[in-house]
């Protein structure tokens, strides 16, 4: 193994250590800026939905940009753009400028999204063995520092504009810097047609796996502190507690997921995690009091942790190059963690909140039927070579 090819590990990490950073401090600072423009919470909504419309515009588009520029070039340009966002966000002085800044900011990140798991794929059939639950769990790290982070400015008095501007400055040149460690994806025979090109029905399987998990994240985000407070009587401070203990569940089942991989294999891995989602949720939603409630959401991050770095590392074997296959599958993905927290949210005025939360059962025994259509075997695509620029070819034992 070269340096170069370690390098480029370490800056496909960092990646998405400061995706989750930049991206968790502008979620953890949301009461702020409320108070700051006086925002209600409709308003509020209003622009988180122009944030997620914003990034499902990129990924929607990001076929044809993959499979022309490759991960590296549309990285080193997103990602200093979606630092600036973060900025221009922070210095947003009312509401028609901040809902400009947040919709670049959410485009500029759907190219970022798109990108650096095409470049986490890219890394990973050069080192030939699963890394990319390792790299989501950089994601991970960064949002949970984001959320230290936000918890330290608040603490010290440090304004919205201070806090959210400063993480977005710092990135920056970070994410300048880290340009020169990523790799050039191998080319696609027929670039120019194979982003028109219908992608291998592998792709939408996985898509649709992808879907179903980020609908579970995007619900239990939105309305796991609800649910803790109205439905079990939580107090505030310990119904806040089941986003983070969800999270850490996700990070703990990222730490070790390549390696279990290695061992089960996808398609048993995420036959076992939607069942696991599914019956874990269940326990939520039966829990006596809440406390057991925030217990079971550890094992439900421990559940669908996996999911999505599963899918979108397989989905970069399906064809000839990674990019083009991650941003179809990603956008089908993504459009499930924006759907699903409005589905809760109509369910729940027609029923309960209780009763609504029940799709997230629903949604795990989806997984684990899904995953039982995927191949007994993968694709032997994680080669064990790539070339880098000016440097010798790179080996590495499977």
């Amino acid at each position: 193994m070269t340096r170069s090819l370690r390098n480029a590990r370490y800056g496909a990490v960092l990646t998405f250590v400061l995706g989750g950073l930049m991206v968790g401090t502008m979620t953890v600072r949301i009461p702020a800026l409320t108070d700051k423009l006086g925002l209600s919470e409709a308003t509020v909504g209003a622009v988180l939905l122009v944030w997620g419309l914003g990034a499902l515009v990129t990924m929607q588009s990001m076929r044809r940009i993959m499979a022309r520029a490759g991960s590296r070039a549309v990285l080193r340009i997103g990602g200093p753009l979606t630092a600036l966002g973060l900025v221009a966000v922070a210095f947003a002085p009312n509401l028609p400028s901040l809902m400009v800044a947040v919709a670049f900011f959410g485009m500029a990140f759907g190219t970022v999204d798109v990108a650096m798991n095409a470049q986490g794929s890219t890394v990973e059939q050069a080192y030939g063995r699963p890394l990319m639950n390792g790299m989501h769990a950089g994601w991970c790290v960064g949002a949970i520092s984001a959320g230290a982070l936000g918890s330290l400015a608040i603490a010290v008095g440090l304004p919205f504009t201070a806090n959210v501007a400063l993480i977005g400055l710092v990135s920056l040149p970070v994410m300048v810097l880290i340009g020169r460690t990523y790799l050039p994806e191998p080319p696609a025979a027929g670039t120019a047609t194979a982003a028109r090109r219908r992608m291998p029905p592998i792709v939408y399987l996985l898509g649709a796996i992808m879907f179903f998990a980020f609908m579970v994240e995007g619900t239990v985000a939105d309305w796991n502190g609800l649910y803790m407070r109205d439905e079990l009587g939580a107090p505030e401070a310990l119904a806040a507690l089941g986003y983070p203990v969800f999270e850490m569940g996700m990070l703990i089942a990222r730490l070790t997921g390549d390696r279990l991989r290695t061992r089960f294999g996808v398609r048993g891995m995420l036959t076992v995690s939607g069942v696991a989602t599914a019956g874990f949720f269940a326990v939520v939603l039966m829990a006596p009091a809440a406390l057991v409630a925030v217990f079971a959401m550890f094992f439900v991050g421990l559940g669908v942790a996996t999911i999505s770095p599963l899918t979108l590392s397989l989905a970069g074997t399906a064809t000839d190059s990674p990019g083009p296959a991650i941003a179809q599958a990603g956008a089908m993905g993504y459009a499930g963690l924006l759907l699903g927290p409005v589905v809760i949210g109509f369910i729940s005025d027609a029923t309960t909140l209780r009763t609504a939360l029940g799709i997230g059962v629903v949604l795990g025994v989806l997984i684990a039927a899904a995953s039982r259509l995927l191949p007994r075997r993968e694709p032997a695509a994680m080669a064990p070579a790539v070339t880098l620029p000016d440097r010798e070819p790179v080996e590495v034992a499977a």
